[in-house]
């Protein structure tokens, strides 16, 4: 394969701007999707807004780099949070490591920038007393006079499986097999082929196939389970949380980590856990350290 310094015309006396034109171009080269190549760009053109317009790019140093993320995070003027700087240092690293190896460089300047990781805050999930009051709030709907149970189906499926709310969403009647030899499971389905590794089967439990059925002759659904907008089912997330008298705020994102956590306490296995929420073992390394902070075992 050529050198990029052949094929583009870099060297190390091209100038920022161009050099990050040619990486834009080999990246599409490389068949990066045009949000992946669009966020990329974005953070390495912040550093013509701090070096000098005239500055070659053989000529940009370690310390320059330093100093440009400091100032990024201090004294830019414009919020930079914890994990945008990291991603930033990501993507300057990607763009100077391409130049190193590609021959324009002899010397890689980001090679020796510290990578900050970026660990958000705890999420939030469910006592067990909390739980409890959320499968019984949403239950009550099923005993009314007129009986609704899709409060109900939704809850638990979302407290059983831990599946994110897109997912939820994609989930189509024929995903659900009640009749599966080795018993009821639902497909997890991604339309993308870049997502496929995501793809997987989640064991059902009896109470909520039960509720399902009754949720089935209520509302008739033709192809999605759930036929309504993320807002909606969102508003129907948050009632549930008030009637179970709630002082958080009942979401999918706190369903999924209350399900990862509640496996891990029953001593599913961490990596059967990782499988059922569908994540890489790369973003299960931060995810199983916030399991075992939220079951108190590491500060």
């Amino acid at each position: 394969m050529a050198k990029i310094s052949d094929s583009a015309h870099i060297t190390t006396k091209t100038l920022l701007p161009a050099a990050i034109n040619g990486w834009e171009m080999f990246m599409f080269d490389q068949g990066r999707s045009p949000n992946t190549v669009k966020a990329f760009l974005s953070d390495v053109r912040l550093l013509t807004q701090f070096l000098a317009p005239d500055q070659a790019i053989g000529s940009i140093t370690t310390d320059q780099l330093n100093r440009f993320f400091a100032w990024m995070e201090k004294e830019r003027g414009i919020p930079c949070s914890p994990k945008t700087l990291s991603r930033r240092i990501t993507s300057v690293k990607s763009f100077f490591r391409w130049l190193s190896k590609n021959g324009v460089l002899s010397i890689d300047p980001a090679e020796k920038v510290l990578q900050r990781s970026a660990i958000s805050p705890l999420p939030q999930v469910l006592t067990e007393a909390e739980y409890e009051a959320v499968l019984l709030a949403a239950d009550r709907h099923r005993r009314e006079k007129k009986p609704d149970a899709r409060s109900y189906t939704l809850v638990s499926l979302l407290l059983s499986t831990g599946i994110k709310k897109s997912e939820c969403l994609g989930i189509h009647v024929n995903h659900v097999d009640l009749d599966a030899k080795n018993g009821p499971h639902v497909f997890i389905r991604y339309a993308s082929p870049a997502n496929r590794y995501k793809e997987r089967k989640i064991d059902l439990e009896e109470d909520w196939i039960t509720a399902y059925n009754e949720y089935l002759a209520q509302y008739q659904p033709v192809d999605q389970v759930f036929a309504w907008s993320p807002r909606r089912l969102e508003y129907l997330l948050e009632d549930i949380g008030s009637e179970a008298s709630l002082t958080k705020h009942l979401s999918f994102d706190m369903c999924r980590w209350t399900c990862a956590l509640r496996d891990y306490q029953a001593g599913v296995d961490s990596d059967k856990i990782r499988q059922k929420l569908g994540v890489s073992k790369i973003q299960w390394r931060e995810l199983f350290i916030k399991i075992r902070q939220l079951n108190g075992e590491i500060k």
